[in-house]
């Protein structure tokens, strides 16, 4: 039997070991605050997006987070979802035009916005420049019209067809709301449905000559193949009239009254998340992306590069691009987990 010095002195060395051993535990702790803890995000249906979601998932991951599929939805659902709990996270918030979503699915009271992921964003109408200099069409007011609106008209009834947006997204009850508010129900028409497939169809009859009318928003890659002030032109509005009455919002761009609100992307965390993945929350504070980044990754996307593996990759390449400025994020995480 072993003595009971002998037991001590093995006891002593156990126990030095184990002492030797805690630092480098605390320190992959530290390390990884996420380690543990299975995240779900929550993305749109429009894969141009998914690109600074993949980002945050991401970061989330090296913070020790194990990260799932990212569910997708249309925004009003999406906003429920993180209200109850079915989802952790989105970077996807447009700050103005979804809350009205954020407010009816329970607002601040089960859900926390944070950071400013993407700012300037903005939305409006645009017509090809040529008819818009020959004819001298600045405002979407001089589509009252009806010989101006039956330039642009596609389908024989004498309106205006206009690329709109899809239901589901926000825009399309802003669009329908202007044709109402500047009497434009009987000249134009808000075409919906699928709006890539819309706007091939737009970009062709430019290619071909003949004039377009459409919506669209910014990040995009439609703006790099349609560039304003090249191809096409910002149409301003009479006036701001917005459907929420919340006119004081700035919604100018580059000296045109563009009548969206100019806008953020805002990361929102479901609360009970939020309060329990501190390091979770304060780096999707700090996540930040530009409008130009995004715009020239959804071109790669339009040019083929548009799988859920090359998304992945493009965000992976944008990472080690900002790495400086990534790491410093993970370590302000970090620091809020301790």
């Amino acid at each position: 039997m072993m003595s009971q010095q002998r037991k001590s002195r093995w006891g002593y060395l156990l126990a030095v070991s184990v002492l030797g051993m805690l630092p480098a535990a605390g320190a992959f702790a530290a390390e990884q605050p996420g380690e543990g803890v299975t995240v779900t995000p929550i993305f749109p249906t429009i894969t141009e997006e998914h690109f600074r979601g993949q980002v945050a998932v991401i970061g989330l991951e090296e913070l020790g987070y194990e990260v799932e599929q990212p569910k997708e939805t249309d925004y009003p659902t999406m906003m429920m979802a993180l209200s109850y709990g079915d989802a952790d996270f989105t970077v996807h918030l447009w700050d103005n035009l979804h809350d009205s979503f954020y407010q009816r699915a329970g607002g601040d009271d089960t859900m926390v916005k944070v950071g400013d992921v993407m700012d300037g964003v903005i939305q409006g109408y645009l017509i090809d420049k040529k008819t818009a200099e020959e004819y001298g069409i600045d405002s979407l007011d001089d589509l009252r019209d009806p010989e101006i609106a039956a330039l642009f008209d596609t389908n024989g009834d004498g309106k205006a067809d206009m690329t709109g947006c899809n239901p589901g997204w926000g825009c399309e009850v802003t669009v329908d709301h202007h044709l109402a508010a500047y009497d434009l129900m009987d000249t134009v028409t808000q075409n919906r449905g699928s709006y890539f497939a819309l706007m091939a169809d737009t970009i062709t009859r430019y290619e071909q000559g003949e004039p377009i009318l459409y919506f669209t928003w910014v990040p995009q890659w439609i703006t790099a193949e349609l560039v304003s002030g090249e191809d096409v032109v910002w149409l301003e509005v009479p006036y701001t009239d917005l459907p929420d009455g919340n006119n004081d919002v700035d919604t100018e761009y580059k000296g045109k009254n563009l009548g969206f609100a100019v806008d953020t992307i805002k990361a929102v965390l479901n609360r009970d998340f939020a309060e329990e993945n501190p390091a979770a929350r304060e780096f999707l504070s700090h996540l930040a992306i530009s409008v130009d980044a995004e715009s020239a990754q959804n071109l790669k996307m339009q040019q083929g590069e548009s799988s859920q593996e090359d998304i992945r990759r493009h965000a992976e390449q944008w990472v080690e691009a900002h790495r400086e400025q990534f790491d410093e994020w993970l370590a302000e995480a970090r620091a809020a987990a301790e």
